[in-house]
């Protein structure tokens, strides 16, 4: 063992540093690593948190991409059917990374009560159908059983339910607009069988999810005739790539759009919370960064009689100089170790216990979200350790200054 690392490990595990002068200073270097790693650790991961469940609230209600005719020119509501026998339909072989392909049709029209109204949206959906996002969002009943011959059980949003006073069970009208130039509308009355709520009022406040062949019977539609095709695929980060190839592999009748095509605001507002993240980080560690130069420079004024002795004994510049980084070092880790262990704290409880509310009108989602990543950590603390220590070995310089002569004859 090198002699520079046997006097930094005596400085360290003697602790002298708690008895001097220094040790306000070094007490607020410590505080404010461990603050800017907590802060840092909060934001990523409420950041990653908010952009993993909103893109995954998206492409629940809508898919990753979605196929539909050209005529409907990205429609909400499905006007002009496609055929359903499609060579990519149940399974997209052409295209690798598709987990699944399902058909649906959206049809616009109100619910009626005796005091109210409401704009919706019905979502026709067949067997097929993926119902995992729904399930984790079911607050009351079950999913639609669409082996029944004829199926007239809904799902509906919490926030509908609440607005029109509905409940399991009921029975409600429904008014749809019909493709016949004989008949104006069209009425339906589905039975609630599911009250699901998941916070993106965009889509609560309108969803109903139903047959399909509900949509195709008021339509006027046949048994093979759709409003469109959903398209899941395994990996989020390859949506544009996929969307491209799915474009390639379908009929030129037929037209293909990303969920990020479809709501370019929303996803534009999403990549906002990167930019807040890295900025976030860069003045946590500039913050942490001073606060551990000056500490550091402290410690060098503070013994600058043992500099000069260790070089009157022979010790190289350098070698005295790492004495200090040694200990700096210390001092980042000892911020490190607890700000992890605050940002992880604060962190669990947000995502057990959802302290933190937000309105889901502006947020799309009602609690902050908290996505925890190993990854994420790692490269937090192992970012936050290299640059404060580059940072430390400029103002170390000082070191090199100090004569032995000098400084041991006011010792």
């Amino acid at each position: 063992m090198n002699y520079e690392l046997f006097i930094a490990k005596r400085i360290i595990a003697g602790k002298e540093y708690k008895n001097s002068i220094s040790s306000p200073i070094i007490k607020i270097a410590i505080t404010a690593i461990a603050l800017g790693i907590a802060i840092m650790l909060i934001a990523v991961s409420i950041g990653a948190g908010f952009q993993y469940k909103i893109r995954d609230k998206m492409a629940g209600f809508k898919g990753h991409i979605q196929i539909t005719n050209y005529d409907n020119n990205n429609s909400e509501v499905s006007t002009v059917p496609i055929d359903k026998n499609q060579d990519f339909y149940p399974e997209f072989s052409s295209v690798k990374g598709i987990k699944k392909v399902q058909v649906f049709a959206n049809k616009g029209g109100i619910i009626r009560t005796e005091n109210d109204f409401e704009g919706i949206v019905f979502k026709g959906v067949s067997s097929d159908y993926d119902f995992t996002f729904f399930n984790e969002y079911l607050k009351e009943g079950r999913i639609p059983d669409f082996s029944l011959k004829r199926n007239r059980e809904i799902l509906i949003s919490e926030s509908i339910a609440n607005k029109l006073h509905l409940k399991l069970n009921d029975t409600i009208y429904t008014w749809f607009g019909a493709e016949s130039s004989t008949i104006k509308f069209k009425s339906r009355k589905p039975v609630v069988v599911g009250i699901y709520n998941t916070g993106f009022e965009q889509f609560d406040n309108t969803m109903l999810i139903g047959d399909i062949r509900e949509v195709q019977r008021i339509n006027g539609w046949k048994e093979n005739e759709i409003g469109g095709f959903e398209i899941l695929i395994d990996d989020f980060n390859q949506l544009q790539e996929k969307g491209n190839e799915v474009y390639s592999n379908i009929g030129a009748t037929l037209n293909s759009t990303t969920i990020v095509d479809n709501y370019p605001a929303i996803f534009e507002w999403i990549k906002l919370f990167d930019n807040n993240v890295w900025f976030i980080i860069a003045i946590m560690i500039l913050i942490a960064g001073i606060n551990m130069i000056t500490a550091l420079l402290v410690l060098i004024l503070e013994r600058v009689q043992m500099v000069g002795i260790l070089k009157a004994l022979g010790s190289s510049n350098w070698g005295v100089r790492k004495i200090f980084l040694y200990n700096a070092a210390y001092l980042i880790l000892q911020g490190l170790f607890w700000g992890n262990l605050i940002g992880l704290l604060l962190l669990f409880i947000q995502k057990h216990f959802s302290v933190i509310a937000l309105n889901p009108e502006t947020y799309y989602v009602s609690t902050v979200p908290v996505d925890i990543s190993f990854w994420a950590i790692l490269l937090l603390n192992l970012g936050t350790l290299l640059l404060c220590f580059l940072m430390l070995i400029i103002p170390s310089i000082i070191i090199t200054k100090i004569h032995p002569s000098r400084s041991i004859r006011f010792a």
